[in-house]
């Protein structure tokens, strides 16, 4: 009992404190502009890590990465872009979210205005977007060409793949409407709670951590969400510990895939408690990665970790390989990693 106690008491006691960091930027997939913003504010002074997270992730948002963050990508099932954005400044532990933001292009600095401006953490919907009027954001139509296509297409198939179990009509062959039906969870109706409908192209977030030259650490999200996705659905990136999680005193981890499934394991916060247990980044996000496959063995995801020394890491399942961008003073240019996946 006594040597249960002492690793309890290791796990609670926070360590010192480490000044005189050396700044570095990670975040999930080859969203290089992002990185390369984030780590020109780091470099030059010009910012703390909550403005080069803010920044990197606006970038990303501007430039629309891969579809899948920012205006114009993933319509929802009526064909509306929708946005879900968060900040974590770990230093004062404040998160500011939004969720279902519609008409609103500034995800992330919207989130960063309601970590600022507000005492809560998370608005969503309607109310988020009344709110981003109140702090003089742009109303804007998220509606491009490209999401007018995707949703056509998707019509045209059926409303194949769509998010859909257990309800009739047949959501493998039908747009509904559909009503609840007595099917058995275990049939093949049950395979979008798998993570079939993700993909690399379909993978729901930038996630970003950066950590400055005087030990402040901050980590966000930003991403359109689940293409063709059941509308109010919102997923991992705006949830703390789930998204993105940070900590002045152990580092920082951040998760992109199949949010619907890893945001019941709160990745982020599970590798940043590995590291905060002696782990390195690259074990803990391991074992974050890990804790999702034994429920879950077909799910598509990666977790990208940093600690407070600057040493980082990154684990995925369900990809071949998975690329994340990093920027530090040892290169000073953003550089491209990959790591295998945990099978």
């Amino acid at each position: 009992m006594g040597g249960v106690l002492q690793g309890l008491v290791l796990l609670l006691t926070p360590p010192l404190l480490i000044h005189g960091c050396k700044p570095i930027v990670i975040n999930t997939w080859n969203f290089t502009n992002a990185t390369a913003k984030a780590w020109e504010i780091l470099r030059q002074g010009e910012g703390t890590a909550v403005d080069a997270v803010e920044r990197g992730c606006t970038v990303c948002e501007e430039l629309q990465c891969d579809g899948t963050v920012g205006f114009g990508g993933s319509p929802d099932e009526t064909g509306e872009t929708t946005l879900d954005a968060m900040i974590m400044d770990g230093t004062t532990h404040d998160v500011g979210a939004v969720a279902d933001l519609r008409r609103v292009k500034g995800a992330m600095a919207v989130a960063r205005s309601v970590m600022e401006h507000t005492t809560h953490t998370l608005l969503v919907g309607e109310q988020a977007t009344r709110f981003a009027l109140m702090m003089g954001f742009p109303e804007e139509n998220l509606t491009t060409p490209a999401s007018v296509k995707m949703h056509e297409e998707w019509l045209r198939n059926n409303c194949q793949p769509n998010f859909w179990v257990n309800v009739s009509p047949d959501p493998t062959t039908s747009c509904g409407p559909y009503q609840p039906s007595n099917a058995s969870k275990n049939t093949k109706e049950s395979t979008a709670k798998e993570g079939g409908n993700f993909s690399q192209l379909n993978h729901d977030t930038i996630g970003m951590i950066a950590l400055d030259s005087q030990g402040h650490i901050a980590g966000g999200t930003s991403t359109n969400g689940a293409r063709n996705k059941i509308p109010g659905r919102v997923g991992d990136s705006p949830i703390p510990g789930s998204g993105a999680y940070v900590d002045k005193f152990v580092g920082g981890a951040a998760a992109t895939g199949d949010g619907d499934v890893m945001m019941r394991f709160l990745p982020a916060l599970v590798a940043v408690e590995g590291m905060r247990a002696g782990l390195s980044p690259h074990k803990a996000a391991e074992m974050a990665i890990y804790r999702v496959a034994q429920y879950y063995p077909d799910f598509m995801g990666a977790v990208v970790a940093l600690n407070m020394k600057g040493e980082y890491g990154a684990a995925c399942h369900g990809i071949d390989h998975f690329p994340y961008s990093v920027a530090s003073r040892e290169t000073d240019v953003v550089e491209v990693k990959t790591t295998s996946c945990v099978e």
